[in-house]
Parts: structure tokens; sequence; C-alpha cells
């Protein structure tokens, strides 16, 4: 099946972000793959060579997300569809932490989403047909966790974002949505400590981790016509861990 959907996920180079765009591109919508890991990106794209395309970006550079925007349009369309899938964090005791840390953190996993959002919702307006923006942050945003504080915080920041954005993309008939993942099998999480990593795995009731896929599908649900009249809403992916109102 083929749809005129056109879809940016960032991120796409592996993990969250790589399973969502297989995802989109399996039910035949065109991706862009978007990763600051072209060789990843490129690698993505190779298990759909005819619908994904990889390109690269720094999120938390607004030059080269305004050069992904730029690209994109030109070569393959204005998108309907943009997730925030792109992360990065590193355990780190917050009195430990240094500015820099805490400065990439947050332009990484906080303003990155906004310069995404920024550069391409006029597009999604302009365009008059509404569309979908799918933000990922974390149940770290929602709870809390030890060592990620600064993390936690950014990713509560991206959860009223996109509350925010659903108010006032609401008149363009835009969605703007929320996937909170708990611990997943990703390279993110397989970074931290082992003592860590038994923890959180300890601590989910299911006892496993989050398989990516199990994180892609409500990412694509929320940017599916099922969630037409969903928005400003938050979903945990966390077998449990998490179950917070």
């Amino acid at each position: 099946m083929v749809t005129d959907n056109i879809v940016v996920v960032t991120g796409a180079g592996s993990g969250i972000g790589k399973a969502a765009a297989l995802a989109f591109a399996t039910q035949g919508d065109k991706v862009i793959a978007a990763d600051l890991d072209l060789a990843a990106a490129k690698r993505t794209a190779e298990c759909f060579p005819d619908s994904v395309f990889a390109m690269r970006v720094d999120i938390a550079d607004r030059k080269t997300v305004d050069q992904l925007r730029d690209r994109v349009r030109s070569e393959v369309g204005i998108p309907n569809v943009l997730v925030n899938a792109a992360g990065w964090d590193r355990t780190e005791k917050f009195l430990n932490a240094t500015t820099e840390f805490a400065e990439r953190v947050v332009a990484i996993n906080y303003l990155g989403p906004v310069h995404m959002c920024s550069a391409f919702l006029p597009g999604m307006i302009e365009a008059g047909n509404g569309g979908r923006v799918v933000n990922v942050a974390s149940d770290a945003g929602r709870v809390g966790s030890s060592g990620e504080s600064i993390y936690a915080g950014a990713k509560g920041g991206v959860i009223a974002l996109t509350k925010s954005l659903a108010r006032e993309m609401a008149r363009h008939a835009i969605n703007v949505n929320c996937v909170c993942p708990g611990p997943t099998d990703t390279p993110l999480f397989h970074a931290q400590a082992d003592k860590l990593k038994d923890a959180l795995i300890k601590a989910i009731p299911f006892r496993r981790l989050a398989r990516p896929e199990e994180v892609a599908a409500p990412i694509v649900f929320f940017a599916s016509e099922a969630a037409s009249f969903i928005t400003g809403q938050v979903i945990s992916v966390s077998g449990g861990l998490t179950m917070a109102g």
C-alpha cells in the first residue's frame, strides 16, 4: 500500500526512531530518516530504498534543522507527519553534572523538538491539510528518575510543549501528542551501568525491557486517522513501571 504521507523521523538511525521509521515505511509512507549519524540513517534507509530517504540533522543546531527542512521540501515534499524521536542522556548525579553536560542534554532533548516543530509546522499549516506531530519524551519526565534529573526536566518540558502546541495547532487541524517510553532495548539504555540496567528491569512488572517496535506502535497510532480526534495526550509505554495519572 502506498499512502500520501510524508513522515520525518529524527533519531532514525537506531532504537525507537529506527523502529518508527520502518513501521511507517511498512505501511507505505514516504519517510525521511533523519539522524546526526548519517551512516546509521543510511542503514535504516537500506531496508526500504524506494521510500526511505536518509538525511543528516543535528537537532540541537537550528541551522542544520532549517537545511533539513529545505532539503525535504525540495526533494520529497512538505511533510504532514513529524516524529521527534531523537534524544540523548548519560546517568549522572545532579550535583556532579557540569554546565556543559546540562546544556547538551537540554539542547538535544528539549530544544531539538522545539527547533524541529518551529521549522516544520509552518509548512504543514501552509499546506492546509492538517498534520500530526508525535514527540517522544520519557517517563522520566512524568515521574522523575534518579541520576537523570536534567534529562527528566528536559523531557518534562517536551510533555508541556506537546500540550501547549496541541492547543495552538488545533485551529489548523494539526494533532500533537506524546509517547513516553520506559526502559527500552536501545543503545542509549545499554550505555548505562549494568547494575542500574538490572535494577530497572527487575522493577518492571513484565520483567523485561520494551522492544523499540512496541514504542513505535503508539507513535504510528498517533499519526494515523484512528487518532484524528486525539490531541495533547501523553501515553506511557513502560510495561507498568510507571502508572502516572
